[in-house]
């Protein structure tokens, strides 16, 4: 019991790096585009169409159905016969790796700007599966990995129940789970933000390969 803990909350740690990672480094170097997020390009769009700032806003609006047809592949991908549940995971690892150097190498082609939007789709992607594991496998992870206003909501009634009731295992159980996912998706943002902005899409190579690593070992 104590060992699956532990490798839930491993893997937990992971993904909410790995969202975090990936919506501030698509953010940071793909024309502000949240890739986890993706609802909150609808606000960008509706922004620079109304400040006039960015002709290419509307490409921000592609996000959603890629998005949708990512968490549809994925539900799929989960009723496949004799799959394992974290076949979703591998995928994804695969994709955000082959975008990571498909974006080193657009580099030396001269093909950068042709290509960003295509990465950011990509990541865009790769998050539309993690999403839809942690909706098809949610006894996998302590909660939402992607998405953390539900997390924060949770956080902060379970430290009100501690504060007015006094400590409580089970309470101070349940808070450190979500300390797991907001704390790991806001040092992915941090990671995102420094090596989007210094290696550009090319950074997203690393959450690829940590999920790669995970599944290799941590989840077989």
């Amino acid at each position: 019991m104590a060992g699956e803990k532990k490798y839930i909350s491993r893997l937990t740690l992971v993904l909410s790096v790995v969202a975090g990672f990936c919506d501030t480094a698509t953010f940071v170097a793909g024309d502000n585009i949240f890739s986890a997020h993706v609802t909150g390009n609808f606000i960008v769009f509706a922004a620079q169409i109304v400040l006039g700032k960015d002709e290419l806003a509307w490409i921000k609006l592609i996000t959603f159905p890629v998005f949708v047809i990512a968490v549809i592949a994925g539900g799929w991908l989960s009723e496949v016969k004799n799959n394992n549940r974290y076949h979703l995971l591998l995928v994804e690892g695969l994709l955000l790796v082959t975008c990571g150097a498909g974006a080193f190498f657009s580099h030396y082609l001269f093909l950068q700007k042709d290509f960003t939007y295509w990465a950011v789709m990509m990541v865009v992607f790769a998050m539309g599966l993690q999403n839809a594991f942690g909706k098809l496998f949610a006894k996998e992870t302590h909660g939402p990995t992607t998405m953390m206003t539900g997390n924060v909501t949770q956080a902060s009634l379970d430290l009100g129940t501690l504060l007015r009731k006094g400590f409580s295992t089970e309470i101070s159980e349940a808070l450190k789970k979500q300390l797991f996912l907001i704390g790991g998706f806001l040092l992915g943002c941090l990671l995102g933000a420094v090596l989007g902005s210094e290696w550009g899409l090319d950074s997203v190579f690393l959450p690829g390969m940590a999920i790669l690593i995970s599944y290799n070992f941590l989840l077989k």
